[in-house]
């Protein structure tokens, strides 16, 4: 609707855009420039032809002759779909202007609110998931109910550098250097066991004594993972788990003594933390995204909620 205003105003007033990667031979049509703008602003092709109410087709009609005209390729088609290249970024940039003129215009003659609409693509590991971002997505769904929100669980960057995800919270102490983002707190670790597994084991263990619940080949990235197989006496191994969460629970069950995040178990009274946590098993947690994508208004929004929220949240440790 608000784009529907838009063309009508610019068609009786201005029917052409010059912009610097144009043909001179070529001005810009509004109607190619404004159906780029719903795709950047709705995030897909089918969301931009939903909200300008034309079909699919007219839509890749128009942003093929909006390249056209400017002699660049805008989009990458990817599998997932349509993704800015750094130029129809620059051109996203350089046009935002005019779809904010057109929001406040219709904004001052309908009195309405801007909603933010679209999909916004997360990734994350099953322990932030579970034990921290799954409430605050709540939060955010309750602020944005036009988003809507995609979460993958794995313990890869892979999706984001692929940009088959718009943003990725991630613990790493060596985030991709591709990437863009905050560092909001650091996840603490500590040594723990169950109740259960030290009554079984008659008399206060010394560290040597310990069975161990363990991180697998697939966490070894982990600090708690590298300090298990520094050189020495090889520790006993009665159980490896590719899972964080796991980890919690094989260690609730009593096989063995662990290096459990705090944030996870601390949660458990039936753990018992045998040593304070360590400095140097912390995990810094990171807000990420793509370069490309951080200007786009549903991420920019999201991104800046969750560094508020997750810089608030106790369970994360912050160095002075």
């Amino acid at each position: 609707m608000v784009q529907n205003v838009g063309s009508a105003v610019l068609h009786a007033n201005s029917p052409n855009l010059h912009m610097p990667y144009a043909n001179s031979h070529r001005p810009l049509s509004w109607d190619d420039v404004q159906v780029f703008l719903a795709v950047v602003q709705h995030g897909s092709v089918s969301g931009a032809a939903r909200a300008l109410r034309v079909n699919h087709s007219t839509v890749l009609r128009r942003i093929g002759s909006l390249e056209h005209s400017v002699a660049v390729r805008l989009f990458d088609r990817l599998p997932g779909g349509y993704a800015l290249t750094a130029a129809g970024n620059d051109i996203a940039d350089r046009l935002g202007g005019v779809g904010e003129q057109i929001d406040a215009a219709q904004l001052h003659v309908m009195g309405l609110d801007v909603v933010m609409m679209g999909t916004l693509r997360l990734t994350s590991t099953d322990t932030l998931a579970h034990g921290v971002l799954m409430p605050l997505l709540a939060r955010f769904r309750e602020m944005h109910p036009g988003v809507q929100v995609q979460l993958a669980m794995n313990n890869s960057f892979l999706s984001l550098t692929r940009r088959e995800a718009d943003v990725a919270v991630r613990g790493s102490n060596r985030p991709p250097e591709n990437l863009v983002g905050r560092h909001v707190g650091d996840m603490r670790t500590a040594l723990y066991a169950s109740k259960r597994y030290l009554k079984s084991r008659g008399r206060k263990p010394r560290f040597e004594d310990h069975v161990w619940v363990a991180p697998d080949e697939s966490l070894s990235h982990l600090e708690q993972a590298k300090w298990l197989a520094r050189p020495g006496d090889a520790p006993r191994i009665a159980v490896r788990v590719d899972s964080l969460l796991g980890m919690v629970e094989a260690v609730r069950s009593g096989i063995g003594a662990g290096l459990l995040l705090c944030a996870l178990a601390d949660a458990h009274a039936e753990l018992v933390q045998l040593a304070p946590p360590a400095p140097e098993l912390d995990t810094r947690i990171w807000i990420l995204t793509h370069p490309e994508l951080r200007q786009v208004a549903r991420i920019r929004a999201f991104t800046q909620f969750l560094f508020d929220a997750l810089r608030d949240d106790p369970r994360l440790a912050r160095r002075e």
